[in-house]
């Protein structure tokens, strides 16, 4: 684990095996914030709460954060409003919610934690007081199979309002991890528990080694007392004011850099020169606003092949400045055309030499990638391509579709993976906000496709696919 290696350096040491215990708070433990006040901003603006409802509940949380009700209480409080509910729907939201706000919410320091767990074969589970609709798409992305939550009752799919007892809240935490102990083999006396909440005192002295992480002031207090160990992450959370500066010069200067390139085209006469100039002073200027740095392997395969195909997993829009700052010069990025934001954005993204594609007229996208292809052997120009045609909301490789693999095929140039591993930690999906940090990044040899076949295709879609998951550490049963 490249990303985050002091954080993870502790569990580096541990050995393998599923007798070690990895659990996880959710609401301030892996996301910053708490999950229950997007479900419940959500729900205001499609009017599914009214405002009797938004009181109570209000007055419900305010109770319970002044310790004059109990967590089955507050439950039962606001959950009452979800009686007639269909189940299938809410569940749904959860998944659009997590989409739309919650992936962007988790700590990259959280996830390589959870990476690092699960790749040393460690039984990892979430376990939590919020509700399965709230945590499982986020258990989902991060590859977590164990959720452990507070249920809801639901007959003939829709809730009743009432809640499953015993909520997992303090006590029921235990509960819920002595029986997953039970269960998979896990000795509690090896096992870790991260959370930052005194809440969850209980099940903190239950496992041999709690780690208190974002530590309200209550457990800060305790883990001071009692030795532990604590983390705090900085990196989620309400962006500061001059982090909103710098993401917004940095999205400018696509612009400003091209304007800056118009002199070279007109004292050159090369529009390709312009190209050039435009791409490397918007790399180096975007990545030095952001504070992002670059750790590379495998560079040299970056320049051993050209023309050629790169090829890299799409988790952030930084990838864009990742690959202008990699490639330098005589390449084609492709991209989605911008249909609104920074003005002159599309018209600067084209003369830095990106081809944007309307995905709402698949014709014209079809023979703008045919014409791309006849450029790449014709002009000597690369091409930097995502297979899986849209940004992730995580470090998961999404699956890849056909139409790079026949960019490869129409042009006969070699593919040269380009694996990024945590992109995301500069800017997720649905974040205008960059946030500064180390990008790692393993360039793959090129892989020759010359001898390819239009009736082989997917069996070398599914090598190379192979091949990024191998060099992300990722075991990944999802068809591509």
């Amino acid at each position: 684990m490249r990303a985050h290696a002091e954080v993870v350096a502790e569990i580096e040491a541990l050995p393998e095996g599923p007798q070690i215990g990895a659990f996880f708070d959710f609401d301030g433990t892996v996301i910053a914030g708490y999950s229950a006040t997007s479900f419940m901003r959500e729900q205001i603006r499609r009017k599914q709460l009214s405002v009797r409802q938004i009181v109570e509940s209000s007055r419900a949380m305010a109770a319970f954060g002044l310790g004059n009700t109990s967590f089955s209480a507050l439950m039962m409080a606001t959950t009452q409003f979800l009686r007639g509910t269909d189940e299938a729907a809410y569940r749904q939201l959860g998944v659009d919610l997590f989409e739309k706000d919650i992936a962007r919410s988790i700590y990259p320091e959280s996830r390589a934690l959870i990476e690092t767990h699960l790749r040393k074969g460690h039984t990892v589970a979430i376990v939590t007081s919020a509700t399965p609709y709230q945590v499982e798409p986020a258990a989902d992305s991060l590859g977590i199979r164990h959720v452990m939550c507070t249920q809801l009752v639901v007959e003939d799919g829709q809730f009743t309002g009432e809640v499953v007892k015993p909520v997992c809240f303090g006590e029921g935490k235990v509960l819920a991890a002595e029986s997953l102990a039970q269960r998979c083999g896990v000795d509690l006396a090896q096992s870790f528990f991260y959370s930052d909440s005194d809440d969850d005192i209980a099940l903190l002295e239950r496992v041999g080694k709690p780690r208190p992480t974002n530590p309200n002031r209550a457990l800060a207090a305790i883990a001071r007392r009692r030795g532990w160990p604590t983390r705090r992450f900085t990196s989620r959370g309400r962006p500061k004011a001059a982090e909103w500066l710098r993401s917004i010069l940095a999205t400018g200067s696509m612009v400003s850099s091209a304007a800056a390139s118009l002199p070279v085209w007109a004292i050159t006469g090369s529009k390709r020169e312009a190209q050039n100039f435009t791409a490397s002073l918007f790399a180096e200027t975007a990545s030095a606003l952001i504070g992002m740095t670059l750790d590379v392997r495998g560079e040299e395969n970056l320049w051993k092949k050209r023309p050629a195909i790169f090829l890299f997993n799409h988790q952030s829009k930084a990838d864009f400045i990742i690959l202008a700052k990699l490639l330098r010069r005589d390449f084609a990025g492709v991209a989605r055309k911008h249909g609104k934001g920074v003005p002159l954005f599309n018209e600067a993204m084209e003369l830095g030499g990106v081809v944007l594609l309307d995905l709402g007229q698949p014709k014209d996208a079809i023979a703008s990638m045919r014409e791309l292809a006849g450029r790449v052997n014709g002009e000597n120009l690369s091409v930097a391509i995502a297979p899986e045609g849209t940004r992730s909301t995580s470090t998961r490789l999404g699956p890849f579709k056909k139409g790079a693999f026949q960019l490869a095929l129409q042009s006969r140039a070699p593919i040269v993976p380009v694996v990024i591993h945590n992109a995301v930690d500069v800017s997720p999906k649905g974040e205008f906000v960059y946030r500064a940090a180390t990008v790692h990044i393993d360039v793959l040899p090129p892989v020759d496709t010359r001898k390819w076949k239009k009736e082989t295709l997917d069996k070398h879609m599914a090598d190379m696919r192979r091949r990024f998951l191998k060099a992300l550490g990722h075991t990944d049963a999802r068809p591509g």
